[in-house]
């Protein structure tokens, strides 16, 4: 993700002014919250953060079964 210095609000603007944060988010689709001066917080667009979700299910589902695989013995051992 690239950051555009004219995404960058402050976190007391956004707690002051979330409605203006929110029309950023609008038109420019995120808006970074920084705590002091440092990048902490993402704003995004519910429909780009879809996208990517959805773009990364099958990635999740893959990671899951094999973690799920490697560690089946403590799994069983904990569900008892």
């Amino acid at each position: 993700m690239n950051i555009n210095v004219e995404n960058l609000v402050s976190i007391s603007e956004a707690n002051q002014n979330f409605s203006r944060v929110a029309r950023l988010v609008d038109a420019k689709g995120t808006a970074i919250i920084l705590k002091n001066n440092v990048p902490r917080y993402v704003l995004l667009d519910y429909g780009l953060f879809r996208q990517n979700i959805d773009a990364d299910d099958d990635s999740v589902d893959a990671a899951a079964t094999r973690i799920l695989a490697k560690h089946i013995k403590a799994f069983e051992e904990l569900a008892k």
